[in-house]
């Protein structure tokens, strides 16, 4: 999978996983401690949120502590269900207070954010611009949120068409590591409108990563996040922990059975 016209060595591809997206950080702590660092991030959702912290010049258990304390409806604002049951201003205000960048050119690792343009039905990669605009843009998830509004075009969540971002830097990097938190899985959910709604969602964003796969050269998927609501902020630490023994159990197997990570 190398290219000789490679940017980067070293990149990482994260999904989406709303909640889930704090075992990134877990994973991406696990990386570091055998100084795997990533030169460039590709982000969908909670992929870019995860990513954008990291590039921000944060090590990944660090970022647990911009969150600590805070609720899901401390993030957003509940409205009146027009175009979404929630606004996004308030997780931006958050964004803004607590990156030091607020411009993703300005960040010290690349970050490529994905989200998708609902107007012209298409997915688009931000790498230049107002971050929490565009970080709030790849999270906005459809009917939960109302869709952001850039430059008079209207965004909502990248997962719908490429929840994990890994073949939009694979021509720039020598290696891709993915990091996919939602693995396909048979889990039970609830029969009322928002929790069918989501599921369906959620079952659309996994059936469009499996092309992606073949753009990694190691993937690693958390199996164990099944069960945790959405809304459930005050988890992050215990979800953090899941990816951080995912990432550790995946990177030690490799070693021990072919003496390297890279397969």
């Amino acid at each position: 999978m190398e290219n000789s016209n490679q940017l980067y060595n070293i990149g990482y591809a994260l999904s989406g996983g709303f909640i889930k997206g704090f075992a990134h950080l877990g994973v991406m702590q696990a990386l570091l401690e055998y100084n795997i660092k990533p030169d460039i991030i590709s982000g969908v959702s909670a992929g870019a949120l995860a990513g954008v912290f990291y590039a921000d010049g944060n090590e990944p258990h660090r970022v647990l502590d911009y969150f600590s304390g805070h609720k899901f409806q401390d993030l957003t604002k509940l409205v009146i269900p027009r175009v979404g049951l929630f606004e996004l201003s308030e997780f931006q205000e958050f964004l803004r207070s607590n990156l030091k960048a607020k411009k993703l050119e300005e960040l010290k690792i690349p970050l490529v954010v994905t989200a998708t343009d609902l107007d012209h039905g298409k997915s688009v990669q931000f790498r230049k611009g107002n971050i929490a605009e565009r970080i709030a843009a790849s999270c906005c998830m459809p009917v939960l949120f109302t869709p952001v509004k850039i430059n008079g075009i209207h965004y909502v969540d990248g997962g719908l068409f490429m929840n994990l971002p890994a073949s939009i830097i694979r021509n720039e990097c020598e290696k891709v590591i993915a990091i996919n938190v939602s693995p396909l899985s048979t889990e039970k959910y609830r029969m009322n409108i928002l929790s069918i709604a989501l599921r369906s969602y959620h079952l659309m964003f996994r059936a469009n990563t499996f092309k992606e796969f073949e753009h990694c050269d190691l993937l690693i998927e958390p199996y164990n996040l099944e069960g945790y609501s959405n809304r459930e902020l005050e988890k992050a630490e215990e979800i953090f922990e899941m990816g951080y023994k995912t990432g550790i159990e995946r990177i030690t197997q490799l070693i021990e059975e072919k003496g390297k990570i890279w397969i």
